[in-house]
């Protein structure tokens, strides 16, 4: 029954989520259903039993206007020559997964080596008026920057994912669900710890007297191992949610994104580049203040202040579009 009822999935994909095709899905599964267990009470075998229903049940065209669908065949029929959509099986969801995966890792571990290279400056020897730390400061941002830079290119094969239509079946959704039900667990700790870590980067500093910049510097480790575990976890996750959305919303196959989550859109391109330049923005404003100070065992104030700030920001923003 599993081999009909995903048959079954397959001939309604593109078909608008209507209560009459999903009154009609239904009854065309119950006949199915009927026959089926008819055939197996004859004596013939599943596989013979599953050939024959399909065989005899599996063209829409042919059922549409038995079940009352002909204008919406008809209309799927037109969509279909005019916007194709791109099929992404199994198999290219699997090297997407693998490609985004380590995309995360690469950009996660850039803005850790961002965050950390504040440290330098801070260790640096005051005598030589930093110097040398602001020298390895740069070194280790350049390090970052490049390795966020080349995250981008890690997923370039599938940015047709975003500039084309395309559509996944009910297997793959099914198998995206799984490992992302699987990785749900490692996530939830990832962003856990990853959360504790930024809440008590400040202790170092109570350990260590003010003279001492070894806790601030300390302080910063702390952190970027935090933002390194959150934001990994999240890319990871966001890799499975960016495959279950693809299918079109408004047919029955957009079903298959209900565990996948709803994405977040922003409500006009303003906001959008707002968002995008925030951290930006924030990372400029410190360096340029932790310079002209030198006072980087209290700048770093500016990392919870804006952090703060983003939420307020983002929730006043973004919409949850529910689809």
């Amino acid at each position: 029954m599993e081999t009909i009822k995903s048959y079954l999935e397959a001939m309604f994909a593109n078909m608008p989520n209507t209560p009459e095709v999903r009154k009609a899905k239904a009854e065309l599964l119950q006949m199915m259903e009927d026959k089926y267990n008819e055939l197996i009470e004859e004596g013939l075998s599943e596989n013979t039993a599953v050939g024959t229903v399909i065989s005899e049940f599996g063209n829409l065209d042919e059922l549409a206007e038995d079940l009352g669908l002909s204008k919406e065949v008809e209309e799927v029929h037109g969509k279909e020559a005019d916007l194709p959509r791109r099929h992404i099986n199994l198999e290219e969801a699997k090297a997407y997964l693998g490609a985004n995966a380590r995309k995360a890792l690469c950009r996660s571990l850039g803005i850790m080596l961002t965050i950390l290279s504040v440290a330098f400056p801070i260790l640096s020897d005051p005598y030589d008026n930093g110097r040398i730390g602001a020298i390895l400061m740069f070194l280790v941002v350049a390090l970052g920057v490049g390795l966020i830079i080349y995250s981008g290119f890690l997923t370039s094969d599938w940015n047709f994912i975003k500039e084309e239509l395309c559509q996944i079946d009910m297997n793959t959704a099914s198998y995206l669900k799984e490992q992302r039900r699987s990785f749900e667990s490692v996530r939830a700790l990832c962003v856990t710890i990853g959360i504790i870590l930024c809440i008590v980067c400040w202790i170092p500093n109570l350990i260590f007297t003010s003279a001492d910049r070894l806790g601030a510097a300390l302080m910063f480790l702390i952190v970027g191992i935090g933002v390194f575990l959150i934001v990994y976890a999240n890319k990871i996750s966001h890799g499975f949610d960016v495959l279950l959305q693809v299918n079109d919303a408004a047919t029955m196959s957009g079903g298959y994104r209900n565990e996948g989550g709803s994405p977040v859109k922003y409500v006009n391109k303003t906001a959008e580049t707002i968002m995008t330049l925030y951290w930006p923005t924030v990372t400029c404003i410190y360096l340029i203040l932790s310079f002209l100070t030198f006072r980087w065992e209290l700048t770093w104030i500016i990392w919870p202040v804006a952090g703060v700030a983003h939420r307020a920001v983002a929730i006043n923003c973004c919409d949850d579009i529910e689809e």
